[in-house]
């Protein structure tokens, strides 16, 4: 199989490099630059439509999208460490924790990135304004998961896990954008530093 990546800062492939890292798996990878719109070649648009990283190719030419996808299939094909949990009330805990990311942050993060960052300046139908009055929302959001984290170590439960990891690139990622955690988070920047010190999170 062949891991089409992207460096950093892009968060979801290194959401699957840090997955892969916890358990221990070698992923062969070809990079693809976004700056250098590779992932706008017709070649790779052959294999993923939407045009975007990263995808995992199989032996067999199957092309799985879509970072947590890629996730549930590692964990499928590599059980341990269970990073989706085991149980079904750990399974169901872990993908409300990965939902509410995804839904509460992320677009928050990403109307700031398309709408307003100078890497995204010749995007067509950018929103300027738009893109400001999100940062209220991602601030918001950030304030939730600092809620959240008032009794607990991780963000699912006991364990580390994949939501986890959806909150630490997504974390990341709007750091680096200029809409990084408030200052009075401090259940957020403690379990960012914890979560940070793994050495899955410099993969």
């Amino acid at each position: 199989m062949l891991f089409y990546d992207s460096p950093n800062p892009a968060p979801n492939p290194r959401r699957v490099r840090i997955f892969a890292a916890e358990k221990g798996i070698d992923l062969p990878s070809q990079e693809v630059s976004i700056p250098k719109r590779e992932q706008k070649a017709p070649d790779f648009v052959a294999k993923n439509p939407r045009g975007q990283t990263p995808i995992l190719e199989l032996d067999d030419g199957t092309v799985i999208a879509e970072s947590v996808a890629i996730m549930r299939y590692l964990e499928a094909e590599h059980p341990e460490p269970a990073l989706f949990g085991t149980t079904s009330r750990e399974i169901a805990e872990i993908e409300m924790w990965n939902r509410r990311v995804e839904l509460i942050l992320m677009p928050a993060v990403a109307a700031v990135w398309v709408h307003t960052h100078s890497f995204t300046a010749a995007l067509p139908g950018r929103n300027a304004e738009w893109g400001e009055a999100n940062r209220p929302r991602v601030a918001d959001g950030f304030r939730f998961f600092d809620a959240s984290l008032a009794d607990r170590t991780f963000l699912a439960g006991d364990a580390y896990s994949a939501s986890d990891i959806l909150l630490l690139t997504t974390a990341d990622f709007a750091e680096f954008i200029g809409c990084g955690m408030p200052e009075e988070c401090e259940n957020l920047r403690k379990w960012h530093e914890n979560v940070s010190a793994r050495p899955s999170a410099q993969a």
